[in-house]
């Protein structure tokens, strides 16, 4: 490694530092071996212990910059290692490779050996066609991996508890699920390493490292590759903020704050997990090129980059002011990442009213493509929570996200964190008895498919999930036995094939012309209706939150016009009460409130409808 590597690295520019630092296979002084190194500038000294040396201490060579280095002839792939670091207050702790690539399964934290460079993709095609969305349709699973499906008792080979499948066993039946469902895209929880299950991968200690629950990297290589050959783009949940405080990993790695800040009033979050410190221009490579690190090895095309407020903000708490190294940080990081690479998609789950998140770099944006919108998420999970006598006066909860929609470029949500912690599922959110909650539910999927923005669907919603998400469990499957939820399913996979196939539904979903209010004020019969533009396609959707079946409901056009209905949320088939508008609708020259037209339509009790428009 020269001096330009670690200078890069040292001075917060390097997007690549995986390259050079940790453990690389490599042949020197004719000999194949391994080389190591590790950044420990305030250490006593380090040593390397592993397989090679029966765990012993090999000491290793100090250069100016603080990089400890050594080169162990007929080291070998697959061996495992830790750095022995011998701090200055006398303590001596066994670390992690903070740029290892593989990680023994959790408890035991050594760092493996591994060949990145092994597996060869065969996704070219895709990989050079590949753009953010901006214009197409954008349909996201997002998916915990160990926790899909798991495997049967029987077929578990002896202690395996978890059931977990691998990278590569899982692939075919999830790439056909994902197919079969209209799903655009897989967003896949944090897969770098991680010591908890419980976390989720969001208290990450490997950050180079994929997680070895489900197997080797090029097993990971392989599942991106199936996904792309089949036209499924592959978002990598990423955690740029804050780290695990367990010894084995960055937390004080060589004796003193590394990577976090110093003062406890901010180097701690609030999940009891250190925050990196933004100041540091060694952080700055070391996040930079760990993002880099999936986007380039594993050609995922996408990151999703969690609690964004909390590096936006100190401490996520905007009273405390803007935490202006991690908006030049991520500024940065944003900008680099976008030059490397064609087409990717970098997401911000950003809970703050931080101005030009999505805004460019270049006219002083923070970078992402993408925000998640969880405002929109809120007041659409609180409105149908609501019994229908409460609704009319909460009536533009279902209205207000569109009158902040172009400020931003917004994804629609409905994640894992809105199943967890006693929250209820999002069907079981839903007001009233059993069926009145599939019937809210339908319409609150009609209202997310036809609100502009990309869509995101955690696991399970699909099927409309009773029990909350348990990373314990596999999703409860034997669902689709029951009419209810088979039925919901079906009507979800039709409003995703809808999404899909009409253009008015995504093409040009980011200008006001797009999108246009027919009455967005009937708060006495809560009903909604607007309309979905592109080009001459033009897309009425007719949303009833209240308990009141209209037979003869009239909605207001400002043009005559005939009407076929695409998607009814009360048809039999979906389990409703057929309700439905058959064949061809003509609007009259009936006024109604301020439009010349209208057409009348059968409205179901929390039914909702989508309708082909033609003048």
């Amino acid at each position: 490694m020269g001096h330009a590597g670690i200078d890069g690295f040292l001075h917060g520019y390097s997007a690549n530092a995986y390259r050079f630092m940790g453990a690389h296979l490599e042949k020197k002084y004719g000999e194949s071996g391994v080389q190591f190194r590790v950044y420990a500038p305030n250490a006593l000294c380090v040593e390397l212990i592993g397989e090679c040396n029966d765990w012993q201490g090999q000491p290793m060579e100090r250069d100016e910059r603080g990089v400890y280095h050594l080169f162990v002839a007929k080291a070998w792939e697959g061996m495992m290692y830790k750095y022995r670091v011998h701090q200055k207050d006398g303590k001596v702790l066994d670390r992690s490779d903070p740029f290892g690539f593989c990680t023994e399964l959790r408890p035991a934290s050594a760092s493996i050996v591994a060949d990145l460079d092994r597996f060869s993709f065969d996704d070219r095609a895709w990989m050079d066609a590949r753009n953010v969305g901006y214009r197409q349709p954008v349909n996201i699973y997002e998916l915990h991996f160990g926790s899909w499906r798991k495997k049967p008792l029987e077929d578990r080979e002896q202690g395996d508890q978890e059931g977990w499948y691998s990278y590569v066993e899982l692939c075919d039946e999830l790439i056909g699920y994902l197919q079969e469902n209209h799903f655009t895209h897989v967003e896949l929880l944090p897969l770098s390493e991680h010591p908890f299950d419980g976390s989720w991968g969001y208290q990450v200690s490997g950050y180079f490292s994929v997680t070895s629950r489900y197997g080797r990297p090029e097993e990971l290589q392989y599942f991106v590759d199936q996904c792309h050959q089949h036209q499924i783009g592959v978002i990598m949940d990423f955690v740029p903020v804050h780290f695990v405080v367990n010894d084995f990993a960055l937390w004080h790695f060589d004796g003193t704050p590394l990577y976090e800040y110093e003062f406890d009033d901010v180097a701690y979050s609030e999940w009891g997990t250190c925050n990196f410190n933004f100041f540091q221009p060694m952080v700055h490579s070391f996040l930079m090129s760990a993002a880099n690190f999936w986007l380039d090895v594993f050609h995922v095309d996408g990151l999703r980059m969690d609690a964004i407020n909390h590096a936006i903000y100190w401490q996520g708490d905007s009273s405390r002011g803007t935490n202006i190294g991690a908006v030049e940080f991520l500024q940065k990081m944003n900008a680099r990442l976008h030059q490397l690479h064609q087409g990717i998609m970098l997401i911000a789950e950003d809970s703050s009213n931080f101005l030009k998140v999505t805004a460019p770099v270049a006219y002083d944006g923070l970078g992402f493509d993408y925000k998640w919108d969880l405002g929109w998420m809120n007041d659409t999970l609180s409105y149908f929570s609501l019994p229908p006598s409460q609704r009319p006066g909460r009536h533009h909860q279902l209205t207000f996200s569109m009158s902040y929609f172009y400020n931003e470029l917004f994804l629609l949500p409905l994640s894992h964190d809105e199943v967890v912690h006693g929250k209820k599922s999002i069907v079981d959110k839903m007001y009233g008895a059993y069926e009145e909650k599939f019937a809210q539910c339908r319409t609150l999927y009609t209202y997310l498919f036809t609100h502009p923005g990309k869509k995101l669907n955690f696991m399970g919603n699909e099927l409309g999930h009773f029990r909350e998400w348990d990373e314990n469990q596999e999703l409860d499957w034997n669902l689709l036995r029951y009419p209810m939820h088979d039925s919901f399913r079906e009507y979800f996979k039709a409003l995703a094939r809808l999404y899909q196939t009409e253009p008015a539904l995504y093409q040009e979903e980011y200008h006001p012309d797009s999108f246009q209010w027919l009455d967005a004020d009937n708060s006495a019969q809560c009903v909604y209706t607007y309309l979905r533009k592109a080009g001459d396609q033009e897309l009425l959707v007719v949303i009833n939150g209240s308990d009141c079946h209209y037979p003869k409901f009239r909605v207001g056009l400002e043009m005559p016009v005939e009407a076929v209905e695409l998607l009814n949320s009360d048809a039999f088939c979906y389990s409703g009460g057929g309700h439905v508008n058959e064949g061809t609708l003509h609007s009259r020259r009936i006024p109604n409130k301020k439009w010349p037209y209208s057409l009348e339509i059968d409205l179901a009790a929390y039914g909702s409808g989508i309708f082909r428009l033609n003048r």
